[in-house]
């Protein structure tokens, strides 16, 4: 018998080709069948709290079900607010060449669930920024280019986004590219933004800050106290370049009820940015709470008992119901990442990634009359 060296390479090719083909054949034949997503007439959501709400992740969310049923359960939930981040890297991965689908799918789906949807702007596209910088890192004379990104997105979706967020806790150095935090800097951003969203968009809601709850002094490599870096936004004339400010209020180890202090960080820390508007003659203005919560992990310092994180989130909820008219949104982080991070940063989520509803999913369905 001929060992295989013997054997000629062109018929041992001819032989398993074949073979392989059909075995190709097979495990194509056997793959699940795609999905068939519907959209569906518009739903209503019904909520006893209407400013509940929730920070959704599908930026990175590539099936179109799994989209439409993140949305469907925030609405069974009763929120009818969710922030969503539409990274502009994504959607002009070359300078005006725009890929708007996976934000028309999630923007479809979020109307469908009758959503409001906060669209949180940034991300900035390799083409736009220095080479060895992150996607965080914008210079000034780039300015114009993000602000014509966020015109073409406002005009896009006009009608169906009418919020959105500049940027994303740029009081902290690495949201502000690794460089020392720079207030003045970041209103000149907004003054670039403001026009062109409001000229796409004149009933456009343009809201600033999300800025990072923390007390870091002057001087800090990691960035500058949330209550300093509004002030200095003051002071460099933010005033007429938002109409609303996004706030980021995680409760920690504190119950939503807690007492604000300047050297503590807790959910009502929001009432003394809001003193701080007032101070300037802002207060006019509505605070959006854009990031919230509080976190159940076994191991981590900062977490709570999973029970507490029930209370203390159907609790804040109610809290800035009864005492906070000017607060028009509380949207918890975060409702569901599309794969697990294996971290704490999991035990953030109202519902697992293969959408198994947690405790707090189900409290605050209860909370806003949804209990099914």
């Amino acid at each position: 018998m001929r060992g295989l060296g013997q054997f000629p390479l062109g018929k041992l090719c001819r032989s398993l080709l074949p073979r392989l083909a059909l075995a190709l054949f097979v495990l194509w034949s056997l793959r699940p069948p795609p999905v068939l997503v519907v959209v569906g007439p518009p739903r209503e959501v019904v909520t006893a709290n209407p400013l509940v709400g929730v920070h959704t992740r599908l930026t990175d969310e590539v099936e179109e079900w799994k989209i439409q049923r993140t949305l469907q359960m925030v609405r069974e939930m009763g929120a009818p607010w969710t922030v969503e981040f539409f990274p502009w890297a994504y959607y002009e991965p070359q300078p005006g060449r725009f890929d708007w689908s996976h934000a028309d799918v999630v923007i479809e789906h979020a109307r469908a669930q009758g959503l409001t949807v906060i669209a949180r702007m940034g991300w900035v596209p390799g083409w736009a920024r220095p080479e060895e910088t992150t996607p965080t890192y914008l210079d000034a004379g780039e300015y114009d280019d993000f602000a014509a990104f966020v015109a073409a997105f406002v005009a896009r979706y006009r009608g169906e986004v009418d919020h959105i967020v500049i940027w994303n806790e740029p009081n902290l150095s690495f949201e502000w590219g690794y460089r020392p935090v720079d207030p003045a800097g970041y209103v000149e951003m907004l003054r670039a933004v403001y026009p062109a969203a409001h000229g796409a968009n004149p009933e456009v809601v343009v809201l600033a800050g999300a800025l990072a709850p923390t007390l870091e002094p002057f001087g800090s490599p990691v960035g500058l106290n949330d209550l300093d870096y509004l002030r200095a936004m003051y002071e460099a004339g933010a005033a007429p370049t938002f109409d609303g400010l996004a706030v980021h209020a995680y409760g920690l180890g504190f119950p939503p009820e807690a007492d604000p202090a300047a050297d503590v960080v807790n959910f009502r820390r929001t009432e003394l940015l809001r003193a701080v508007m007032v101070a300037h003659g802002d207060g006019d203005k509505p605070i959006y709470i854009t990031e919230a919560g509080w976190n159940d992990h076994p191991r981590w310092a900062r977490a709570v008992r999973p029970a507490q994180r029930v209370s203390y989130t159907v609790r804040a909820y109610e809290w800035a119901r009864q005492h906070w008219p000017w607060c028009q949104a509380v949207a918890m982080w975060a409702f569901r990442y599309p794969a697990p991070l294996h971290n704490y940063q999991d035990y953030y989520t109202f519902v697992t990634d293969d959408f198994r509803p947690r405790a707090v999913y189900r409290a605050v369905q209860t909370y806003t009359g949804n209990e099914q």
